[in-house]
Parts: structure tokens; sequence; C-alpha cells
């Protein structure tokens, strides 16, 4: 079988890297919160999953490891946002995914737009 290690060193995230990360359902959910609302933290993700703070964590690891996310620190806490490198056909999988399965964000999503004070609200 033919492998693409030269295509998906030089677009920074390959087919077989992104599937590979999105094959979780908890990481799928991950993104495309993310994707929509433009950048979350660790704490906003355990809320809207109602999960532990390290399974959330080890998740969010993957994401970033696969290049799927950017990263920012701010004091303790470290928000994620998409990678802004992402390759155009990485994009156009996400928002096609987004937009055909909106269902698998409404439950998070309500979790998170209940918290008190958000989108004010950041990480204590």
């Amino acid at each position: 079988m033919p492998t693409h290690e030269t295509d998906e060193q030089s677009a920074g995230v390959g087919p077989t890297s992104l599937f590979r990360a999105l094959s979780d359902e908890l990481r799928l959910i991950t993104l495309l919160l993310i994707r929509r609302e433009k950048e979350l933290c660790v704490c906003e993700l355990t809320e809207a999953f109602g999960a532990a703070q390290p399974k959330v964590s080890r998740h969010l690891a993957i994401l970033r490891d696969s290049g799927l996310v950017a990263t920012e620190r701010r004091g303790q806490w470290v928000y994620y946002s998409i990678n802004p490198d992402l390759p155009l056909w990485v994009l156009r999988v996400l928002d096609e995914t987004a937009a055909h399965n909106e269902v698998l964000i409404q439950s998070p999503l309500a979790k998170l737009s209940a918290l008190a004070e958000r989108p004010a609200l950041r990480c204590p």
C-alpha cells in the first residue's frame, strides 16, 4: 500500500492523521465546537461534555499533536483554536461535517451557552 508521508508532511495534516484524530466522537465534537466558537479552553469543554478534565485534556493533546488545533497559553490556562495553517481541503471537510451534522454539537453547545457570564467566562 502506498504511503503519503510526503503529502502529509508538506501539508501539515494528511488524510490518515486527520481521520485517525477524528475517529473518536469526543474529539470530532470538540473540534466542531472549537470551529464554531473560535476558541475554547479545557474548563469550558469539561463543562460542555460533563467529562473529567484529564479525559478532555488527553483528547485535546491528540488534536494538537495531529496539527488540527493551535494553542495559546494565558496564565495557567491553554486556549485551543483551529490551526490557521490547515490545508484548505481539511477546512472543507470540517465545514461539510459541521453543516450536515449539527446535531452532534447541539447538547454540548447548549451547555456552553448555559455557563454563567458566557462568552465573557474564562477559566478561573
